[in-house]
């Protein structure tokens, strides 16, 4: 990879939507004040940001959040980006993970999608849902795109090539972390999001902002050779959400 070690004095292609992020104050592990959640909005709006959709886990047994805690966090936060004039527009949808109640989520008055049309869902990092498919199939059913967050740090791919293209067979659709390409998740992630930038499998990238190293690191990420390669071999589609 002859970009690896390299790094450009110019920024790449500019990202004006963010559709994976956890700055929605106190309701799972990312921001827990909310002074901590306007800082990070305010790195990310200083960044070129102009949307950022705020994705909550929705974990039965961790993070038990559902559609109306998280509009009423949105509409807090938004009452307060404008309160300090962050030029910046706030949505919510949700990171749903691939659990027992999964079903029971798809089939709740109000699923929490980014833009009513992307359902972005998790696995456990370690083992592949033995369900997995038939829970993707699920969600095409239910009126969805299934868009799976971070392939690249789920160490149970141990066959990229083969287990990458059954995903996208399924017609699912990948959101990689920004931060994976700057090593912040260890080497494996590392070598995976690279694998994905070079087959082309990538559709969205996401700053899966939790805390305020990962916004600091984005800066460098905009930098590296890796993320002009990025938007030459893929089609990135986050500024359609606009």
């Amino acid at each position: 990879m002859w970009f690896l070690g390299k790094k450009k004095k110019k920024r790449g292609p500019l990202l004006e939507v963010d559709l994976h992020s956890h700055i929605i104050p106190g309701i799972d592990d990312g921001a827990q004040t909310l002074e901590e959640s306007l800082s990070l909005i305010k790195g990310l709006s200083d960044l070129g940001y102009k949307k950022l959709i705020a994705t909550p886990h929705i974990m039965s047994d961790a993070y038990k959040n559902s559609a109306e805690n998280i509009l009423d966090g949105l509409q807090k936060l938004r009452q307060e980006v404008e309160k300090h004039q962050i030029d910046i527009v706030l949505e919510a949808a949700a990171e749903y993970y691939l659990d027992d109640q999964f079903y029971e989520e798809l089939n709740k008055p109000h699923v929490m999608s980014v833009a009513e049309k992307y359902l972005l869902f998790e696995s456990s990092y370690y083992s592949k849902p033995l369900q997995m498919e038939d829970m993707i199939f699920a969600v095409g059913k239910a009126g969805f795109q299934p868009l799976l967050a971070h392939p690249e740090r789920y160490r149970y791919i141990k066959n990229p090539e083969k287990e990458y293209k059954r995903f996208k067979d399924l017609g699912v659709m990948f959101q990689v972390n920004l931060n994976s390409f700057a090593g912040h998740y260890g080497k494996g992630a590392k070598e995976r999001a690279f694998f994905l930038a070079e087959a082309g499998m990538i559709d969205f990238l996401g700053s899966d902002t939790h805390h305020q190293k990962q916004v600091e690191s984005l800066e460098h990420v905009f930098e590296l050779d890796i993320y002009h390669y990025i938007f030459q071999h893929n089609q990135i589609r986050n500024n359609e959400l606009l």
